[in-house]
C-alpha cells in the first residue's frame, strides 16, 4: 500500500499511539524515524517493526509529537527549531493548554497544529500498539488562526493515511467536546469502579458484563490521567457538576419511592432512564453513521476453538458482524456470545446458525 504522505515522518515518543502511527505508516511504505528518551522503549517500537533509528541528514516534511500531556509543547517548540522545513504536530488529549504554552514560547505556530485521535486502549507501551488502532475512528484537526490549511495538509494526510475520519474542530471545541465524551467518562468509571475495593467477595463474583463495560477504562494509567485532567480542568468540572446534580437528584427521588403517592418519585427514576436510552441513541454507529443493530445471543461450549468456530461460520454465512461482547463466568459450562448485526440480517442468521446446531437464547 502506498500513502499519501511524500517523505519521511518523524515520530517522537513511542507508547501506544506513537508506535501505532509508526506500524501503520510502515504497512503504507512510508519511511518512519523513532525516537524516545527511553531507549529501551524505542529500541522495541522499531523491533516491532514501527520504523527505524534516527539517522544524520532526517529531513522529515512532518513530525509527530506522540508524548505525555505535561511536556508536550516543550517538545513540539524542540522539534520545530530542529527540523525548520517540517509540519510539526501532536496527539495529546488536550489542545488549548499546549497551543497556550507555544504562544508564550514564541514557537513558529505557521508550522503548528495540534490533533488529537479518538482511539486508544486501556493497556500502554509499545507492545499495546496496533497499526489498525485508528482505522475509521475519529481524528481531531484542532486548527487556529496561525496556520493555514494549505500548510497543515500533512496532518491531514497523516490521518487519512491511517485509516481514520478527519474532523475540524478549534481548540476550545475540542477541549469541551472531549471533557464531555472522554475526559468525564474516566472519572465515571474510576470512581465506580472505585466502589468495589471494599466490596464483598460474593458480590464481585457475580458481576455481569454490564459492570465490565462500565468499568473497563478504569485500569487507564492513574499519572497520564492527572496530566490530563489538569490541563483540562475547567471544561472536565462543568460536565461533572451538572452530573452530580443529576444524581442528587436521582438519589432523593429513591429514597422518597415508598411515600410516593403522586408517581413523582417514581417519574425522576424513570425519566432519567429514559434519557439514558436518548443519549447512547445518538451516539454514532459503525463507520460514523446513526445506526441500530440487532443482537443475538448464542451460547457456546466451554470447549477449545468454539468462539473462532462462530465466527468464522458467520463469516461464511456472509453476515456482517458490527459488535461482539463475550461473557463467561469462572467454571461455567458455557459461554454467552452477544453478536450484533444490522436489523436486516438478524432473522437470517438466527436461522441459519440454528441450522448448524448453535443454541441461541432468547
Amino acid at each position: 500500500m502506498s500513502g499519501r504522505l511524500q517523505g519521511a515522518v518523524r515520530v517522537v515518543g513511542t507508547g501506544l499511539l506513537g508506535t501505532s502511527i509508526g506500524l501503520g505508516l510502515t504497512q503504507r511504505g512510508i519511511d518512519v524515524i523513532l525516537a524516545d528518551l527511553s531507549p529501551s522503549a524505542q529500541r522495541l517500537a522499531i523491533e516491532y517493526g514501527a520504523g527505524r533509528a534516527p539517522a544524520q541528514g532526517d529531513d522529515p516534511i512532518l513530525v509527530v509529537v506522540s508524548v505525555p500531556p505535561d511536556v508536550t509543547a516543550a517538545v513540539v517548540a524542540a522539534e520545530l527549531e530542529r527540523f525548520p522545513n517540517a509540519l510539526v504536530t501532536d496527539v495529546a488529549s488536550v489542545k488549548m493548554a499546549p497551543l497556550r504554552e507555544l504562544t508564550e514560547l514564541g514557537a513558529d505556530l505557521t508550522r503548528y497544529i495540534g490533533t488529537h485521535p479518538m482511539a486508544g486502549r486501556e493497556i500502554s507501551g509499545p507492545t499495546a500498539a496496533r497499526a489498525d488502532l485508528f482505522l475509521g475512528r475519529p481524528w481531531v484537526l484542532a486548527g487556529h488562526d496561525g496556520i493555514s490549511y494549505q500548510r497543515a495538509a500533512a496532518a491531514e494526510d497523516l490521518i487519512l493515511d491511517l485509516g481514520a475520519v478527519p474532523i475540524e474542530m478549534t481548540v476550545l471545541e475540542h477541549d469541551r467536546s472531549v471533557a464531555l465524551v472522554s475526559h468525564a467518562p474516566q472519572l465515571v468509571a474510576s470512581l465506580l469502579a472505585g466502589r468495589l475495593v471494599d466490596g464483598p467477595g460474593e458480590a464481585l463474583g457475580i458481576a455481569g458484563q454490564g459492570l465490565r463495560d462500565t468499568t473497563r477504562i478504569a485500569s487507564s494509567d492513574p499519572g497520564l490521567w492527572l496530566q490530563i485532567l489538569t490541563a483540562n480542568a475547567g471544561p472536565v468540572a462543568a460536565v461533572l457538576a451538572q452530573l452530580h446534580a443529576d444524581l442528587g437528584v436521582v438519589v432523593d427521588a429513591l429514597g422518597d419511592l415508598d411515600a410516593d403517592t403522586g408517581q413523582g418519585a417514581r417519574r425522576v427514576v424513570i425519566d432519567t432512564l429514559a434519557a439514558g436510552n436518548a443519549g447512547v441513541a445518538r451516539l454514532p454507529g459503525k463507520h460514523g453513521r446513526s445506526a441500530r443493530f440487532t443482537s443475538l445471543i448464542v451460547l457456546i461450549d466451554d470447549t477449545p476453538g468454539q468462539l473462532a468456530r462462530l465466527l468464522t461460520e458467520i463469516g461464511e454465512l456472509g453476515v456482517n458482524l458490527e459488535d461482539l461482547r463475550l461473557e463467561h463466568s469462572p467454571g461455567a459450562p458455557i459461554g454467552i456470545v452477544e453478536v450484533s448485526v444490522l436489523p436486516e440480517a438478524a432473522a437470517r442468521l438466527e436461522s441459519d446458525l440454528t441450522a448448524r446446531g448453535w443454541r441461541i437464547a432468547g
